[in-house]
């Protein structure tokens, strides 16, 4: 323990440090959203935990438990400090000390069963940041530090890949909450429809270069056996909390608005139950506003029908096609993750029987299987409309 505390020098640096995936999107530290200030994020360090993180790949790699013990124990602020800090400290502190609760975990002690006296501040930070009272998947990847601050658990080149991967996706997450929004309120004959959906196509196929980049650069077996463990629930105060996994990243934001509202299953339901209480709260509040509203889909399946032609109106034909080609969009998404995911829980490799979001592979095939559902319907629904009617515009 004396060696991962005192000799740091050793671990300054990452051996495959990454710096133009992480840059921060523009314009997104300038919206009045502290959760989106991420390059303030990313520079806070309020627990001055830098050194402690540079020696976690070495005390995981020796399985240290005591000195993991020792470390979350000496990162700790008195509650009343923490209650004093500004949304982006609280942050950046939830991040750090997240760390160190899944590190202890993977090695098979629980968190707050070692250190309890994290709790008072665990709940601090979850209020004072209005979310969740542990680290969630924007801690460990977007809001975490690049270049020689990064944290990992390990210090390998393939877990800093793996945050990249996810850290790709966020600015595209938060924009589709505009392009999401301003297609609720749309019809399918306004021109903004399709305008709408295709700006949502755009945020969609980051996502599919996001798994492409994770399928070229992760193998299944260091997630399935180095990386996975990680990511295991934690107790805090009698309720389990999952870990920082990429399967937390809200992909629902977009299914909500395009099908999910009124075109779901109970599983998916039940699993969004689950998952949206991770977000953050901004988005949590989008997923609570159009819960329940009429789906893309089933707005212009009426559209169709109240229009009742051998041949759709120009507008009408554009919002088909743009529906469909963003649907399909995300159909490939799914269908390569769950490539991913078959092969990181197949049987000779896996340690867990469900998914790091706590979803089994199986609610993946049923998402997917509801995706193209929902594509179908649109191309069925426009099916016998071959020719879009001339404009007299």
């Amino acid at each position: 323990m004396t060696t991962h505390l005192t000799h740091l020098t050793h671990l300054t640096h990452f051996p495959h440090p990454r710096t133009a995936v992480g840059l921060v999107a523009p314009g997104l530290d300038a919206l009045n959203e502290p959760r989106y200030r991420i390059s303030e994020i990313r520079q806070a360090d309020p627990l001055a935990a830098d050194p402690l993180l540079a020696v976690l790949p070495a005390m995981n790699r020796d399985a240290d438990v005591p000195a993991l013990t020792v470390a979350l124990r000496t990162l700790l602020p008195l509650p009343a400090a923490a209650d004093e800090w500004s949304v982006v400290e609280s942050l950046a502190a939830m991040r750090d000390l997240g760390m160190f609760l899944g590190s202890l975990k993977r090695h098979g002690t629980e968190p707050l069963d070692a250190v309890p006296e994290a709790l008072p501040v665990l709940e601090t930070l979850g209020r004072r940041t209005d979310m969740v009272p542990r680290d969630t998947v924007h801690h460990y990847t977007t809001w975490n530090p690049i270049g020689l601050r990064r944290r990992t658990y390990t210090g390998e080149a393939m877990e800093a890949d793996l945050q990249d991967a996810v850290r790709m996706v966020f600015p595209s997450l938060a924009a589709s909450l505009d392009t999401c929004a301003a297609l609720a309120r749309l019809e399918p004959h306004d021109p903004g429809f399709a305008v709408s959906l295709d700006r949502t196509a755009q945020h969609v196929q980051s996502m599919v270069d996001s798994i492409d980049f994770t399928v070229a650069n992760v193998s299944p077996v260091f997630f399935a056996r180095t990386l996975r463990p990680y990511f295991e629930e934690i107790d805090v105060a009698g309720r389990d909390y999952l870990g920082p996994a990429a399967a937390q990243v809200p992909l629902w934001l977009i299914d909500l608005t395009l099908w999910q509202c009124d075109h779901s299953s109970p599983e998916y339901d039940e699993f969004l139950a689950e998952s949206v209480p991770y977000s953050l709260p901004s988005w949590r509040d989008f997923h609570a506003a159009h819960t329940g509203g009429a789906s893309a889909v089933s707005k212009l399946a009426a559209a169709v029908d109240w229009e009742n032609a051998d041949r759709l109106s120009p507008q009408l034909a554009a919002s088909a096609v743009s529906l469909a080609r963003v649907l399909r969009i995300l159909k490939t998404f799914r269908a390569r993750h769950i490539g991913i995911a078959r092969k990181a829980y197949s049987d000779d490799l896996r340690l867990y029987e469900v998914g790091s979001g706590g979803a089994p592979i199986e609610l993946l095939r049923s998402v997917l299987d509801l995706t193209r559902d929902n594509e179908t319907l649109v191309r069925r629904a426009t099916g016998r409309s071959r020719t879009p009617v001339a404009s007299h515009a």
